[in-house]
């Protein structure tokens, strides 16, 4: 396991020590960064109009694709290292 890795994973942890929670951009973005760091790009049926947050969700990870995952995780640690500041 990399360092990078070792470390994308550790800000996933530490991201649940968060005192109080981000507002829904910055959910949808560390749910994008994450998604792209360990999955990379967006794959699947888009969710059903009905379904706002899955569609949300899917369309902010969808905004990535082509982002290397190192990119990705790095970003995604560097946003969980400012949150907990």
């Amino acid at each position: 396991m990399t360092d990078l890795r070792r470390e994308f994973e550790q800000a996933a942890e530490n991201i649940q020590r968060l005192g109080q929670r981000p507002d829904n951009d910055t959910l949808l973005k560390l749910y994008a960064l994450y998604k792209q760091g360990s999955e990379g790009d967006v794959h699947g049926e888009q969710p059903g109009f009905f379904d706002f947050i899955g569609t949300a969700k899917y369309e902010a990870w969808a905004q990535l694709r082509g982002l290397p995952g190192d990119d990705a995780m790095q970003r995604y640690i560097e946003l969980v290292h400012d949150l907990l500041a």
